[in-house]
């Protein structure tokens, strides 16, 4: 089998149309279309069906696809061993939540335009379950997500995680009435009848807020769902609750943002790939820079 032709058909499956595969590729829409069709022919099965206008893979076409980034994986690895000095070229897409984005995407941005003039990012902003579901359907090549510790995330095996950073959080909260200490089973319970603000977007810092609750001996009242920081602020602000930020939240006036230990609340942010799909040298590239000092992998 012609691995070219996976190569045509793995683009396909990544950018969903065969004009974007010929621009990425740097070949004619009529290419792109014949060496699909050849590898249906080679394979005995449609892999492509009519879209309207465009295509879409077949139930055969995407499984074939699937396996197309094992295999090509791998001969990237094989072209790495006897090339370990190739250029890096391609489009990454990676979807991932606002503050990795800012903190850890961003600033690699001009010396990796700079240094790899040939892999460009494609940046989605989502939360860590929207982000894993577009990686699972192969829409993206890297997700950068975050659990915490008090709400661990299960990832599955058919995925790579490399932890990035860790940042801890406390409890925003009125100024005025910020508390004295600083173990949060005592301060969840000096703010048991407020109301509570939460993520709209993700449940991992709401299963925060209800366990620290339970360790306090009541359910908290739940009233508003927020995904952004911004909002969370003024909303507390404004009075209307208190909810989760991080530590190293920008000082704002009438608000505090208080220090919880015992337990602590930490957030951990990892860069998420499919399994087979590491050595593919633009996302080993980004990976590279992303992983925490001392993770290995």
């Amino acid at each position: 089998m012609d691995t070219r032709r996976l190569l045509f058909l793995r683009e396909l499956a990544r950018l969903g149309s065969m004009r974007e595969v010929a621009d990425e590729l740097a070949v004619t829409t009529s290419t792109v279309s014949q060496q699909i069709a050849a590898l249906g022919a080679d394979l005995g099965a449609a892999l492509i069906e009519p879209d309207g206008r465009r295509v879409r893979l077949t139930p055969a076409g995407r499984r074939v696809a699937d396996h197309a980034v094992t295999i090509l994986a791998a001969v990237d690895a094989a072209r790495l061993d006897l090339d370990p000095d190739a250029e890096p070229a391609g489009t990454l897409r990676v979807a991932g939540f606002a503050t990795a984005v800012r903190r850890s995407l961003l600033p690699l941005f001009g010396d990796l335009t700079d240094r790899h003039p040939k892999v460009r990012l494609l940046i989605h902003e989502h939360e860590p379950a929207e982000a894993l579901a577009l990686l699972a359907d192969d829409d993206v090549d890297l997700a950068l997500v975050y659990d915490y510790n008090l709400a661990p995330v299960t990832f599955d095996r058919s995925v790579d995680a490399v932890p990035m950073w860790q940042a801890g959080w406390g409890l925003g909260v009125p100024s005025a009435d910020g508390p004295g200490v600083d173990d949060a089973v005592a301060i969840f319970e000096e703010f048991r009848s407020r109301d509570w603000i939460v993520n709209s977007r993700n449940t991992a810092d709401e299963i925060v807020v209800r366990t620290i609750s339970s360790m306090a001996g009541f359910e908290p009242n739940i009233v508003h769902h927020a995904d952004s920081l911004d909002l969370v602020v003024d909303l507390i602000r404004a009075g209307l609750g208190v909810g989760l930020l991080p530590l190293a939240q920008p000082p704002v006036p009438d608000v505090t943002v208080v220090r919880l230990t015992g337990p602590e609340v930490i957030l951990r942010a990892f860069a998420v790939s499919r399994r087979g799909q590491s050595v593919w040298p633009p996302l080993a590239l980004v990976r590279d820079v992303l992983r925490a000092p001392g993770t290995g992998g």
